[in-house]
């Protein structure tokens, strides 16, 4: 249940609509569904597999299996959690903003422009936006602090599924305006001559950043698992979960774009303007953006809570550290990281790296980059280096069938890694 939080979050319901928006629809989710069900349902399995054999957090991992050169590899996630959760938690702090926007009748309005403007003076605001994303992260810091397993897996099993069904509501109503069915054409009727190099590759990000993969977190979970968990019934049910939601949002999202001629490409602020748009249109509309913001934001937690677990666990093993001091110190870390991005939305969005600026930027390096290497890595050490005591540690010691392990063992060795290496390197 808490790695199934740590997949469903903001990869889902913030970014996988405005990715699809922004790559062709209908062409790129059904890239994204290929890339999931294959890749990434694979490199899933590989870091629950080492997680639970080692019983360590991915640096010690690693080291425990293999040692030698193999130990760096695990730093990779350590990296990751540092510097996706900097720029995840600002966009989550958003969300526990537009909980009060919404409480306070700002978003009562269906006018693009409004709304539009509305995200664009707050994002440019150079306090507010800091506020929330420090109060997202001492969120974070608290649950990881009071412990991961109690807290998040109680919580997780009440509110994923009402977020779930939050969700099937919305996207019964976006389904229901006026000139939705354009955007539901572009959602779900392909058209492959808009696919790009830009394309597969978002694709296969969008596929890590949802998942959780390649950053150590499912991995650090996988830990905690005993033996008798079943790990391939287990990853599937996660990557079903995952997938789930991510259509469902999109479903949400689309329709509604067309509905009000908004531009899908229009990137990160389509969840922020075009939702409260539909909401204004609904009966009890602000109830229901009140109780959606709040679901995204405990999303948003059960995942940023996984990101800040890599960083702990490390610390906490390898360094002997108490797991109040590894949290505090981690969680001010990441949240002084954070704030460049959240600028630069503002007074420095001038400044650019690679003509990005830092927010994207600091996306780009992890979902492009960290991401992708470290799912390289993980591909290649099951699949060469430890792959009889992997598919031991997958099939509980043959307690569980597994038909479709030669399957797994040729991705490992050579789909995950050609694939992800090649789009990897067209990317850059």
């Amino acid at each position: 249940m808490a790695a199934s939080g740590s997949a469903v979050g903001l990869g889902n319901i913030w970014k996988f609509p405005y990715m699809a928006g922004e790559n062709g629809g209908a062409a790129f989710f059904i890239i994204y569904l290929a890339l999931v069900f294959t890749i990434g349902l694979s490199v899933m399995l590989c870091e629950f597999v080492i997680g639970r054999a080692a019983q360590r957090n991915p640096v010690g991992a690693y080291g425990i299996l293999k040692g030698g050169a193999w130990k760096y590899v695990g730093f990779l996630g350590v990296a990751a959690g540092f510097i996706i959760l900097s720029f995840y938690s600002v966009v989550a702090g958003w969300a526990i903003a537009y909980i009060f926007k919404s409480v306070s009748g700002l978003l009562a309005t269906s006018d693009p422009a409004a709304l539009g403007a509305l995200f664009k003076n707050f994002t440019a605001d150079p306090w507010e936006p800091i506020l929330y994303h420090g109060i997202f992260m001492a969120l974070t810091v608290a649950v990881i602090i009071g412990g991961v397993n109690g807290g998040i897996e109680r919580t997780s099993k009440i509110l994923m599924p009402l977020l779930f069904l939050l969700l099937v509501v919305l996207a019964v109503r976006s389904l229901t305006l006026p000139g939705a069915m354009a955007g539901l054409k572009f959602y779900l009727a392909p058209d492959f001559s808009k696919v790009t190099g830009a394309t597969l590759n978002g694709a296969l990000s969008q596929a890590f950043f949802s998942l959780s993969l390649g950053m150590g977190a499912l991995m650090t979970y996988g830990s905690y698992l005993s033996r008798s968990v079943n790990l391939i019934k287990t990853t599937m049910l996660i990557t079903l979960c995952d997938t789930a939601v991510a259509f469902l949002a999109g479903l949400v999202i689309l329709p509604a774009v067309f509905a009000f001629s908004f531009d899908p490409s229009a990137g990160p602020g389509l969840v922020f303007i075009t939702l409260p748009a539909v909401f204004a249109k609904m009966p009890l509309g602000i109830v229901f953006a009140v109780l959606f913001f709040v679901l995204l934001s405990i999303a948003a937690l059960t995942s940023s809570v996984s990101l800040l677990e890599v960083v702990v666990a490390y610390f906490v093993d390898e360094r002997g550290w108490q797991r109040r001091r590894a949290a505090t110190i981690g969680g001010g870390v990441i949240f002084l990281l954070g704030i460049p991005s959240s600028l630069s939305l503002g007074v420095w969005s001038g400044f650019t790296i690679g003509g990005k600026e830092f927010l994207s930027a600091m996306d780009y390096v992890g979902s492009n980059i960290l991401l992708p290497v470290g799912g390289i890595a993980v591909s290649l050490f099951v699949g060469w280096v430890i792959y009889p005591r992997a598919l031991d540690e997958a099939t509980g010691g043959g307690a569980h069938r597994f038909q479709l392990a030669p399957v797994w063992r040729f991705i490992c060795r050579y789909v995950a890694p050609i694939a992800v290496g090649w789009i990897l390197v067209s990317g850059l």
